[in-house]
């Protein structure tokens, strides 16, 4: 292929690239701007000991001990620190509705 005829196709190729440009604007398409990924939620704070004992001492001081105490052994502990943490989230649950009127 010549010099010339590849100049040529260039040019009739920057002609048609025009050509559908144009064509588009009068049909309205518009370039869409990308969309934004998602956004991820953190992740829930994963409980430890130390969060759970705050809160079972709170409840002891405004008079629940003997109701928290009751709450460990139901959760199969004998005391707080042997609790499983698996189940730190439903205790949890459980001491926060305690002394509410239900």
């Amino acid at each position: 292929m010549t010099k010339e005829t590849m100049a040529s196709l260039a040019a009739e190729l920057e002609t048609c690239g025009k050509a559908l440009l144009k064509i588009a604007e009068t049909l309205g398409v518009k370039e869409e701007p990308a969309a934004e990924p998602p956004k991820k939620e953190p992740a829930p704070k994963k409980l430890i000991l130390e969060d759970v004992r705050k809160v079972a001492a709170d409840k002891s001081r405004q008079g629940f001990t003997e109701d928290v105490r009751n709450l460990i052994h139901h959760y199969g502990a004998d005391k707080l620190s042997s609790l499983d943490a698996a189940k730190y989230d439903a205790f949890l649950k459980d001491l926060e509705v305690m002394g509410h009127a239900g």
